[in-house]
C-alpha cells in the first residue's frame, strides 16, 4: 500500500474553438493516507477523471507534483468506466496482460478469478460475457497486479442497481482480503458512503474541496439503508465533518 499527496498549481485544458482555455485546477491539494479508501464526489466535467490520470502518470501536462509515501514507483491498478478488455484475448489473457510474463503471474491471475467466481470463464472471450461479468474481469485484472494504489473511475456505471450492489460487496471483500489504498470516483453519494472511509466532495471549476467527510461505519452497518442515509445527509451538508458510528 502507499499513501499519496498531489499538489496541482495549475491544470488547464486548451481553448476549444473560439472559447477560452478551461482551468480545471489551481492551487489544489489532496492527501490520501496509506490504506485509505477515498471517494471523490462531484459533478460531470469537473476534472475527476483528469485527476486520476495525473496521479497515474497518464497525464503529465500540469504544473505540480504527485508524491507517494512508499517510494516513487508504486504499482498502480486502474479500473476505468468501461471494462477495456481486449476482445481477441480470453478472460485469463486479459487479466495476465499487465503482469510480468511468468508462471507465477498466471497462477496469481487464476487465484483472483476463482475468488471472483470467474474460474470457469478463464478461456471465454469478453464478447460472451455480460457487462457485469466484464466489470468483474476488469476488477480481477487490477487486483492480480497486487496494487499499492487502486484508482477507480466510476467502475459500476451503467449497471442495474442489483448488479452494481453485488459488485460493491465484492469490492469490499477484495479490499478486506487484499488491502490497498483506493481513490474512487463516483457521482453517486450513496455509493460513496457505501464503500469509502472518507468522502471528498469537489466543487468548481477550478476544483476545490467543498466538503471532507470521514465515514466511520462497519462493513455490517454499511448494509443498513438507514445508516447510509444518515451519513449521506452529512456528506450533502457544508463544512468538514467527522461522522460518528451510531448503531
Amino acid at each position: 500500500m502507499t499513501g499519496l499527496s498531489i499538489e496541482i498549481a495549475e491544470k488547464t485544458f486548451p481553448a476549444d474553438g473560439d472559447g477560452p482555455p478551461r482551468r480545471l485546477y489551481r492551487d489544489f491539494r489532496l492527501d490520501v493516507a496509506d490504506g485509505g479508501f477515498v471517494a471523490l464526489l462531484g459533478p460531470s466535467g469537473l476534472g475527476k477523471t483528469t485527476l486520476l490520470n495525473m496521479i497515474a502518470g497518464v497525464d503529465r501536462d500540469f504544473a505540480g507534483r504527485v508524491a507517494f509515501s512508499r517510494g516513487p514507483d508504486p504499482r498502480i491498478g486502474y479500473v476505468f468506466q468501461s471494462p477495456r478488455l481486449l476482445p481477441w484475448r480470453t478472460v485469463l489473457q486479459n487479466v495476465v496482460l499487465p503482469l510480468p510474463k511468468s508462471r507465477d503471474s498466471e497462477r496469481r491471475a487464476k487465484v483472483v478469478l476463482e475468488e471472483m467466481g470467474l474460474g470457469d470463464a478463464e478461456d471465454v472471450y469478453p464478447e460472451r460475457l455480460s457487462l457485469g461479468m466484464q466489470r468483474r474481469v476488469a476488477l480481477a485484472r487490477a487486483f492480480a497486479l497486487e496494487p499499492d494504489l487502486l484508482l477507480m473511475d466510476e467502475p459500476f456505471v451503467s449497471l442495474d442497481e442489483a448488479n452494481a450492489d453485488r459488485l460493491r460487496d465484492l469490492l469490499a471483500e477484495l479490499i478486506a482480503a487484499r488491502p490497498t489504498t483506493v481513490l474512487f470516483v463516483t457521482h453517486d453519494s450513496r455509493e460513496a458512503v457505501r464503500l469509502a472511509d472518507r468522502v471528498v466532495v469537489l466543487a468548481g471549476p477550478p476544483a476545490v474541496v467543498a466538503r471532507d467527510v470521514s465515514v466511520d461505519l462497519t462493513l455490517e452497518s454499511r448494509r443498513i439503508p438507514g445508516e447510509i442515509e444518515r451519513v449521506r445527509a452529512v456528506v450533502l451538508k457544508s463544512g468538514p465533518t467527522v461522522v460518528p458510528l451510531n448503531l
